[in-house]
């Protein structure tokens, strides 16, 4: 039985991924590194500071430390987020549903918590959530099930009693691997989706009131 649902953020509730890439493209071309879309994509569902970590791994680079490009970075999304941030579709219909449905609900991100709060912030839905968490003080970030399993801590519901919402390979494996239901809505198809319990093109809430009731 369901008794909580589980919200990823990025390319979930909010067209973000957009924002990831042009901040990263623009702050690693700041010490020689030239990312195309392609090679963003390749981290989606990734902390910042693993991001980093990577491509500093196959371009080190001079001039600066690895954190300034981290705070760089999340200083530009926030502020993309908090001006040109939009929902996506089906958020607000899901979420209303699982409000009516009883359903404890929670947002858990590989993001850091000061851009999960600028983002529930800009869409108004705060006070929808019971609890926010972040990996990013987890030991590792998704595809790694912890932060999932922090967060059905967190709201005293079993992991297997959960539903996780996510647009990521990484997320949904995440999910799978802490034994919780997923929903996939991955921004484009793709066969590696479908490991998920189902694969939705948006947040259809009509869609996912049938999964719900039936599992």
């Amino acid at each position: 039985m369901i008794e909580a649902a589980i919200f990823d953020m990025d390319g979930l509730l909010i067209d973000s991924e957009p924002f990831w890439r042009r901040a990263e493209m623009t702050v690693f071309n700041t010490v020689g590194i030239n990312l195309s879309e392609a090679n963003c994509r390749e981290t989606m569902g990734f902390r910042l500071n693993e991001v980093v970590d990577l491509w500093y791994s196959r371009f080190p680079w001079t001039g600066k430390s690895k954190k300034q490009i981290e705070f760089e970075i999340l200083d530009s999304v926030k502020e993309l987020i908090q001006s040109e941030g939009e929902p996506l579709p089906g958020i607000y219909d899901t979420i209303e549903l699982c409000k009516k449905l009883n359903l404890k609900t929670a947002v858990a991100s590989s993001s850091a918590m000061v851009l999960i709060e600028a983002t529930v912030d800009r869409l108004g839905i705060r006070n929808e959530f019971d609890t926010l968490q972040s990996a990013e003080n987890e030991e590792f970030g998704k595809p790694h099930p912890s932060v999932f399993i922090k967060t059905a801590q967190r709201l005293g519901v079993r992991p297997e009693n959960c539903i996780v919402f996510e647009d990521s390979f990484h997320g949904m494996v995440a999910g799978l691997a802490a034994k919780m239901k997923v929903i996939a809505v991955p921004e484009e198809s793709s066969d590696r989706f479908l490991a998920a319990h189902s694969i939705l093109n948006f947040l259809d809430s009509k869609r996912v009131k049938t999964f719900i009731e039936n599992n």
